[in-house]
């Protein structure tokens, strides 16, 4: 069973498939094609379907050219048709692995893609999970559901996690050049999975187990959000005591050993930092460990956005203005520069505050398409910093916009991201 499956991932000639479509599973489907394998993208999403299969693109680190240019090869196809699955060798999930309301994780996307895999599972497979989990549940979640059918894991089948390491908007370090971490549910399982990555993968990382990869994935997560939590929480001590947080970074930074740089903002975005640490946190509250770091961490940063809203409250009130009845704008509403993404956005956390206190608010973004945020409305930024605006908050830091110019055109300014470095004038209030 193992060598079949071997010999057919390097020889190229092994079916593919990716179950989610997103910005983690389109690049990787990306990357299989170019590598040469027979490839299916699947989706319960029609429009992304039919985008990707008309030969468009609705990831920003995708362009339409290289899903033409896949589609040409006659190797790539996108459906909705979980029936294919039964005529593939390799299966990589890629789906979203939220939060509830209660902060405990949502396995929903999954347990849905799961148990489409189970309904047409052969024989001779391999099933990778790349959606980030807590350790421990490959084993105890996804491998039961998958042997439901009588075929197990190891003995019929090969089952791996392998946690995505795609950073939107990151033109240097890519699927090719990250290393790739790769955990099997048993020795053979290990030994196919590091073979499928290493035809698309300049360097691939074999751990013990899954729960050890699923592990690496927190802890990489949790790093960053903690470590942001506290520039976060030097930022709200620093406004305090008259410092410019920025400007002693910066000077830390030349530190050379025992500092990293990491910088305070208007709270976390993205599909994993605001996300991943609790899923940790929450596995351990079951085994009786309070992980008082992460929960502390998470306190700190969702409490950002009221900061902000405190900010611009200040700024307002230094011209004897209330934000009720004010018109704020906001200049980005992505999470992070260069990429259209608005999923956990604080961006939108301080929309819906202002909202709620009667501000009328606007927003321009080059790249994020309109968010679903009620009676927020778009406009082009030459058009609001004309148009009467009350004070402009700098919520994501884009490249190619001139923040001069807001400087110069809007009444106030609201900084969170240092857009505005080195810039100093009366109007201009910061984090």
């Amino acid at each position: 069973m193992v060598s079949t499956l071997l010999n057919a991932i390097r020889s190229r000639s092994a079916r593919v498939g990716v179950i989610g479509i997103g910005y983690v599973g389109l690049p990787l489907l990306l990357e299989l094609v170019q590598a040469g394998f027979e490839t299916v993208g699947i989706d319960i999403d029609r429009e992304r379907v039919a985008a990707l299969n008309g030969g468009k693109s609705y990831v920003t680190d995708v362009t339409d050219d290289e899903v033409r240019a896949a589609r040409a090869t006659g190797r790539f196809e996108a459906t909705t048709d979980f029936g294919v699955l039964s005529r593939l060798d390799t299966v990589n999930i890629c789906v979203p692995t939220p939060l509830l309301k209660t902060r405990d994780p949502d396995l929903s996307y999954v347990a849905a893609a799961v148990d489409e895999v189970s309904r047409h599972l052969r024989a001779h497979q391999l099933i990778v999970l790349e959606s980030t989990t807590w350790p421990g549940a490959v084993e105890e979640f996804v491998q039961p559901r998958l042997e439901r059918g009588g075929l197990r894991a190891g003995r019929d089948f090969f089952l791996a996690f392998s946690p995505e390491r795609v950073d939107p908007g990151n033109s240097e370090w890519t699927i090719r050049n990250i290393p790739k971490v790769v955990g099997g549910v048993d020795s053979e399982s290990l030994q196919v999975a590091r073979a499928f990555y290493e035809q698309i993968v300049d360097t691939v990382v074999p751990v013990s187990s899954t729960r050890v990869a699923e592990m690496v994935k927190l802890i990489e997560n949790t790093f960053r959000a903690v470590n942001i939590g506290l520039a976060n929480e030097v930022a709200l001590m620093s406004h305090r005591l008259g410092v410019d947080v920025w400007e002693a970074i910066e000077a830390a930074q030349t530190k050379p050993f025992g500092f990293m740089p990491f910088y305070p903002g208007p709270g976390l975005g993205g599909h994993c930092l605001p996300v991943d640490p609790f899923y940790l946190s929450w596995k351990a509250r079951q085994d009786g460990f309070e992980s008082r770091f992460i929960d502390l961490a998470g306190y700190v940063n969702a409490g950002m956005p009221h900061y902000v809203l405190q900010r611009i409250a200040d700024a307002l009130n230094s011209r004897a203005r209330a934000i009720n009845g004010s018109h704020v704008h906001l200049v980005g509403v992505a999470y992070k520069p260069g990429v259209g993404d608005t999923r956990e956005s604080p961006a939108l956390d301080i929309a819906e505050l202002l909202i709620e206190r009667g501000a009328e608010v606007s927003y321009s973004d080059p790249f994020a398409v309109a968010p679903q945020v009620p009676a927020l409305r778009h406009r082009a930024l030459d058009e609001a910093l004309s148009g009467g605006i009350d004070c402009a908050v700098i919520t994501t830091h884009h490249p190619g916009i001139d923040y001069g110019a807001v400087v110069r055109s809007a009444p106030l300014v609201v900084d969170t991201r240092n857009a505005l470095k080195g810039i100093t004038a009366e109007h201009v209030f910061r984090i």
